[in-house]
C-alpha cells in the first residue's frame, strides 16, 4: 500500500447479536464481493457467530481481532501497512460512541459505506435505555437494517425513530432472508415550501433548521417567518446577531444552540437572551461567521416577543 492511496472503508454497526458477522461472512462469501482484494477486517465485538474465513470466496482476507485501546491511528496505519490492504471492513462494538473510530482512524481511510443493523425485537428497549448509543448510530447510517422483523411490530415506530436522527438513511426490514421489504413511508415537510412567505410554528423548529442547513440551496431566496433567540456578543457588526434556539436532538444532554448569521439594520436594539420574531429572506452566501458558505437571514423585519412553546426544540 502507498501512503496517501484512499482506502475504502466498509463499516458496519450495531449491538452484539444483531446480524453484523453473518452479514459480513456473506459478503465476504460472494466473489462480487470479494474477487481477490486484499481486505483487512477489524472485528471490534465478539460475539457466538465466528467469521468462517474457509468459506470466504478470495483467501485475501485477513482478520484482527482488537479491543477498544486499539482505537489508535498508529495502530491502525501499522495493520494497514503490514497486510498490504486495499480496503477495509469494520465491524464495531455497539457500547462505543463512533467518534471514538472517526477521529482514530488514519487520513486516507474513507467511509464508502455504513450500515447499521439492529434486531427489531431488542431495538426499542436498546433505543429506550440507551438513547445516545442508538442515536448515535443512526445518524450517520446510509442504510438502516432491522432484522427479525415480524408482523407484530408496527414499521411506523421503526421509521419514525430512524427520521428524528437522520433524514436521508434507507431503512428495510427483513422479516426473513428472501423476504426483505424496504420503506417506502414519505417523509414530506410540515410547512409549504411553495408558499409566498413560509410561516415556521414553534413546533417545526427543529426539523425546519435541519432541513435548512443540510438542503441550503433549497431555501436561497425563499421568504420566512420564524421565531426564536437572539444571541449577540461585542464581536459582531452592528448590523448582524445570531438568531436560533436551543435544539434537543438525543436526549437533554445534548442540548445546543442551534443558530443562524442575521443581518438587520437594528441589530443592537437586541441582547442576548431575547425571544424575537423575525421576517427575513434567507441568502446562500459566503458568511464569515460560519467559516464557509451557509444561509444567512436577512431580516426586513425583528420584533421582541413571547418565548417559543415549547422553548426547547425536539424533533
Amino acid at each position: 500500500m502507498m501512503n496517501g492511496l484512499e482506502i475504502p472503508v466498509y463499516l458496519f454497526t450495531g449491538f452484539l447479536g444483531s446480524g453484523k458477522t453473518t452479514f459480513i461472512q456473506e459478503l465476504l462469501e460472494g466473489s462480487d464481493f470479494n474477487a481477490g482484494e486484499r481486505t483487512l477486517v477489524l472485528l471490534f465485538e465478539e460475539g457466538e457467530v465466528e467469521l468462517k474465513p474457509d468459506a470466504f470466496a478470495s483467501p485475501e482476507v485477513f482478520i484482527e481481532k482488537l479491543g477498544k485501546e486499539d482505537l489508535d491511528h498508529n495502530k491502525l496505519a501499522d495493520l494497514a501497512e503490514e497486510y498490504m490492504i486495499e480496503r477495509v471492513i469494520i465491524e464495531y462494538n455497539g457500547m462505543w460512541m463512533l467518534e471514538d473510530l472517526f477521529t482514530s482512524t488514519p487520513e486516507n481511510w474513507v467511509i464508502y459505506q455504513e450500515m447499521l443493523f439492529a434486531d427489531a425485537g431488542t431495538f426499542m428497549m436498546y433505543n429506550t435505555n440507551m438513547r445516545q448509543l442508538t442515536f448515535n448510530k443512526m445518524q450517520t447510517a446510509e442504510l438502516v437494517v432491522f432484522n427479525r422483523f415480524t408482523e407484530d411490530y408496527d414499521r411506523m415506530d421503526f421509521h419514525k425513530l430512524v427520521r428524528v436522527a437522520n433524514r436521508r438513511s434507507d431503512i428495510c426490514y427483513e422479516y426473513a432472508p428472501d423476504n426483505v421489504y424496504f420503506d417506502d413511508i414519505p417523509d414530506p415537510l410540515p410547512y409549504d415550501m411553495e408558499a409566498p412567505i413560509i410561516t415556521i410554528k414553534d413546533e417545526w423548529f427543529a426539523e425546519w433548521y435541519r432541513d435548512l442547513t443540510e438542503n441550503q440551496d433549497n431555501y436561497d431566496g425563499k421568504k420566512i417567518k420564524v421565531k426564536g433567540l437572539v444571541a449577540r456578543d461585542n464581536t459582531l457588526p452592528d448590523t448582524y446577531l445570531v438568531f436560533g434556539r436551543h435544539v434537543m436532538t438525543c436526549c437533554v444532554e445534548d442540548i445546543q444552540f442551534a443558530g443562524l448569521a442575521c443581518v438587520y439594520s437594528k441589530a443592537t436594539q437586541f441582547k442576548t437572551g431575547d425571544w424575537v420574531a423575525v421576517d427575513a429572506t434567507i441568502k446562500v452566501m459566503e458568511e464569515e461567521i460560519y467559516g464557509e458558505e451557509g444561509p444567512v437571514l436577512i431580516c426586513s423585519k425583528i420584533r421582541k416577543c413571547e418565548p417559543a412553546d415549547p422553548e426547547v426544540a425536539t424533533f
